[in-house]
């Protein structure tokens, strides 16, 4: 069985940066807790936990916020998968809560081995509003549709 985790990352109370967690919560209305094929991973500010979780998916979607790209805000990027392997950082004293996807995404690849899985698709959109605030600008929340409309439309996914 083909199985995709769908992962947001950002936090909430970072204005923009929580455009990832804003998507993972809007597809909740086309994944219910019953779907086998899809999981949905608000991941907040934090990446490490959820590692073992991508064990049995073939496929990984991520959705983060991404700053300084002299780009307006809600700019979307989709990257490559081959420019998504970082480099794994094997330095024991790395602070996991700080961890950002693409060195969880090295460390899955170590942890896991042939487990890991290799279609992996990231979304990102631009911001550059992080203030303490829980507003998404709407411009970004725009964008952030949009990756909601591809991932459905991807997918083959219907509200229920």
């Amino acid at each position: 069985m083909n199985k995709t985790a769908i992962m947001g990352f950002g936090n909430p109370c970072r204005s923009d940066d929580g455009i990832g967690c804003f998507v993972i919560d809007q597809l909740r209305a086309y994944v219910d807790d019953e779907n086998d094929e899809i999981s949905l991973f608000d991941m907040g500010t934090s990446a490490f936990e959820v590692l073992f979780k991508l064990q049995g998916h073939n496929r990984i979607i991520i959705v983060d916020a991404v700053i300084n790209t002299n780009e307006p805000p809600g700019t979307l990027y989709k990257l490559p998968a081959s420019e998504i392997d970082a480099a794994i950082q094997d330095d024991p004293m790395v602070f996991l809560h700080g961890l950002k996807w693409d060195q969880a995404l090295s460390y899955a690849k170590k942890i896991l081995t042939t487990n890991y899985p290799t279609d992996i698709e990231v979304y990102l959109i631009a911001v550059d509003n992080l203030k303490l605030e829980i507003e998404i600008s709407e411009d970004v929340k725009n964008a952030g549709q949009k990756v909601i409309d591809l991932i459905t439309e991807n997918l083959k996914l219907k509200k229920w």
